[in-house]
């Protein structure tokens, strides 16, 4: 992290030497950026999917210089050619607003999630595997899919410890339990969440993603059983031939349960309490948000005092995962600047013919469209502020879209939340799956690999929503 803020600081001092400065910073103009500015954005997406298979000793020790050289590649010349304040405000806009409200979020939910143990014995059958699977999908629209995948991930790499054939299930895990599941409320995913921060209604999503959660939901649920049932009868026959579990399964670090809880009060807080902004490092934070960045950071806090030790350790549970979804979450912030830039000028940016697609001939939006647009920037692109850029290119009017414009709203919302599993990338708690996973000594696919999954099993069902749902 150190290596991405000197990064800062150096690009912001090279353009102060320019004799253009601006006396204050202001967002820039997304028009006059071309896509030449998204190649380092495309450059710490690509190290994320090549260099752990091409170079993997080089990226385990050095990924944060690795994403601080390509966040220093986009600002120094930003700061270059814009200039230093604007190249300090826009960073500062995404530090701010976005990055730090987003990790300590990420942060708490990863500190009480890990310092809850499932305890007893379970036993990694087809049948163990899918309950537990649908627990989580249903568990995510309440704790957030951050919370959902951290409570359960451990309990499942535990379940089938002695199995073979493993990643298959943390795929499907990332896919339901990391994004589809958080569906049903503002609490669920990020997305979500920014919706309500616009004002649309805390139950709108449950009333109108209902459906289309539960038949992709469904419909994964029984691929992922039939494809466990072949992988269960290729497992060693003493393994399938062991007596069921007879522990029963109990739960300890109770008190996190209630800091779990906390964090989502927290989360509640900042949508239903808006006191006014506070100026910091040039932004305009809601003081909502900053309260709720110290108790995210109070919450993490007390987990880690309280939490005993032992239950830490035989939970399995490492600082390491999370500090490289923080240092690779900064260079993705950073380096997305460009990006968002142009998607928000629209018509007149440089992806303008992309925006164009949104309209049918007679000029009416189109809800598939809109679906498939905003779920393939997700898959690439964070998913929350891709939300926001096709909410605002639908009119910004939560009042239209929740009513004649609700097909249109139920397409980006759909697209944002359940696209996120196209990719490692496309959701922060995806990462933290593949990280803990690995840790753990399971063979997850690399990037590509992960994709080509999402592409055999998710497309087919996203093409079967955009049907159903979005004619």
């Amino acid at each position: 992290m150190r290596w991405i803020c000197l990064g800062v600081v150096a690009a912001t001092a090279v353009g102060m030497a320019g004799p253009a400065l601006a006396a204050d910073g202001a967002a820039v103009d997304g028009r006059l950026l071309g896509l030449v500015w998204v190649v380092p954005f495309a450059g710490i997406l690509l190290s994320i999917a090549l260099c752990p298979l091409l170079l993997p000793q080089l990226w385990h020790h050095h990924y944060g210089k690795i994403g601080a050289l390509w966040a220093c590649s986009f600002l120094v010349p930003f700061a270059l050619v814009h200039g230093g304040a604007t190249a300090w405000f826009e960073t500062m806009h995404m530090m701010v607003l976005d990055y730090v409200p987003f990790m300590m979020l990420i942060l708490a939910l990863y500190a009480t999630a890990g310092g809850v143990l499932l305890t007893g014995t379970l036993r990694g059958t087809p049948a163990t595997n899918t309950v537990m699977l649908a627990i989580g999908t249903l568990v995510a629209s309440l704790t957030g899919t951050t919370g959902a995948a951290m409570l359960l991930v451990r309990p499942m790499l535990r379940a089938n410890a002695g199995r073979t054939h493993q990643a298959h299930t943390f795929i499907f895990f990332i896919f339901l339990v990391a994004n589809i599941g958080g569906s049903l409320t503002p609490l669920g995913d990020p997305p979500l969440f920014l919706g309500f921060l616009r004002g649309v209604a805390f139950f709108w999503p449950t009333q109108h993603m209902l459906a289309p959660m539960l038949l992709a939901s469904v419909l994964l649920l029984a691929v992922y059983f039939v494809l466990d049932n072949w992988h269960w009868r290729h497992e060693p026959e003493p393994l399938r031939r062991a007596p069921p579990a007879s522990d029963p399964v109990g739960l300890e670090g109770g008190i996190n349960v209630v800091l779990l809880l906390a964090v989502v009060a927290t989360v509640l807080m900042i949508g239903l309490w808006r006191p006014g902004p506070f100026p910091i490092l040039g932004q305009q934070l809601g003081i909502q948000t900053g309260i709720a960045v110290l108790l995210f950071v109070a919450i993490t806090a007390l987990s880690v005092v309280l939490t005993p030790r032992d239950l830490r350790i035989a939970n399995g549970f490492t600082w390491e995962p999370m500090k490289e979804v923080a240092k690779l979450f900064c260079a993705i912030f950073i380096t997305i600047i460009p990006a968002l830039a142009i998607l928000r000028a629209g018509d007149a940016g440089a992806l303008g013919w992309l925006i164009e697609l949104t309209s049918r001939a007679d000029g009416s939006p189109n809800p598939a469209t809109y679906f498939w647009l905003a779920g393939g920037l997700s898959s690439f692109l964070d998913n929350a502020p891709t939300y926001l850029i096709f909410f605002n290119l639908a009119g910004d009017d939560p009042v239209h879209l929740m009513g004649e414009g609700a097909q249109i709203l139920l397409a980006i919302s759909a697209g944002a939340v359940f696209m996120g599993a196209n990719s490692y990338i496309g959701n922060a708690p995806n990462f933290l799956v593949k990280a803990i996973a690995e840790e753990k000594g399971v063979p997850m696919p690399s990037f590509f690999g992960y994709c080509g999954w999402a592409v055999m099993i998710l497309i087919p069902i996203f093409l079967l929503l955009s049907v159903i749902f979005f004619r």
